[in-house]
């Protein structure tokens, strides 16, 4: 992950004919870390998934180096199918092998978990499994939408020590979260900041 970056120049993002904020610029490179701020719909989640390329930037540009791995609301699993079967449909198409996933439910607390149905895991497991999704992937840059929401204590501070390691190997993290993560001085984007003025 030595040649991770994530580069954002003056970027603007439009959702439904508004435009929700503009100018933002970024620079993160191997053991970077970023923290986006502020309440509730103002562009949070927008803005991480325009860094993730699901989303086309109104303005500006974006340039990313290495594998890009998102969480956000959405599960994103196969209910219906034991949690390390649906984990390794995504490790699969990430190119990770079956010690990835093994290594990434153990970072979650998982593993005693391996052979049970989707469906029937708790929220904070299920958001425990998302994590090891995007851990298992070897991606280089982390995009997280609220990592915290859902988890106890005890699976944030597992969570806090993912995000750790993967700083420590030269990864990148940018995170959306009013809880406090283990990113050493990292980038804080206020998005109130870049906020679009009305009418335009």
């Amino acid at each position: 992950m030595s040649d991770a970056a994530l580069r954002l120049n003056d970027v603007a993002c439009l959702r439904g004919g508004r435009l929700l904020f503009r100018g933002v610029s970024l620079t993160l490179g191997p053991g970077d870390g970023a923290l986006l701020t502020g309440p509730n719909g103002i562009g949070k989640s927008s803005l991480l998934r325009v860094c993730a390329g699901l989303l086309p930037a109104f303005a500006g540009t974006i340039e990313r180096t290495g594998g890009i791995a998102m969480t956000d609301e959405r599960l994103a699993l196969d209910m219906d199918v034991p949690l390390v079967k649906a984990l390794g449909f995504w490790a699969n198409l990430d190119g990770a092998g079956r010690d990835a996933i093994d290594r990434a439910m153990a970072a979650m607390a998982l593993t005693p978990l391996s052979d049970i149905p989707v469906r029937m895991l708790s929220t904070g497991q299920r958001k425990r499994a998302m994590l090891a999704r995007v851990i298992a992937s070897g991606a280089a840059i982390w995009l997280l939408d609220e990592p915290a929401n859902g988890l106890d204590t005890a699976s944030i501070d597992l969570l806090g020590r993912a995000v750790a390691t993967h700083l420590a190997a030269g990864g990148i993290v940018v995170s959306a979260s009013h809880q406090p993560l283990p990113i050493a001085a990292p980038t804080i984007i206020a998005i109130d900041a870049y906020l679009a003025e009305d009418g335009e």
